[in-house]
């Protein structure tokens, strides 16, 4: 933390102004906010865009699941994935 003397860093401003919005506002005010930062993004990009984000995020999550457990499946997703298989 920062004495009066000097100048904060961004990133111990934003993490203070993080916490003060967290105490003066609710779940709703976060919801609502969301919805609206949602409905932008909707209305400024195209469905190649959510393709594009969708591919990322999956080929991250495969990395990720690589490198924590040796490429095996979690048991929650090898059952989920054989409900999917049974109701074909």
């Amino acid at each position: 933390m920062t004495n009066n003397n000097e100048k904060m860093s961004r990133e111990e401003a934003g993490r203070k102004g993080g916490e003060a919005t967290a105490k003066n506002h609710d779940k709703e005010f976060f919801q609502e906010i969301g919805q609206k930062g949602g409905e932008a993004t909707s209305e400024n990009h195209d469905k190649e865009f959510y393709q594009e984000i969708g591919q990322k995020g999956g080929e991250a999550r495969a990395n990720q699941r690589d490198e924590s457990d040796g490429g095996k499946m979690s048991r929650e997703e090898a059952g989920r994935k054989g409900g999917e298989r049974s109701r074909r």
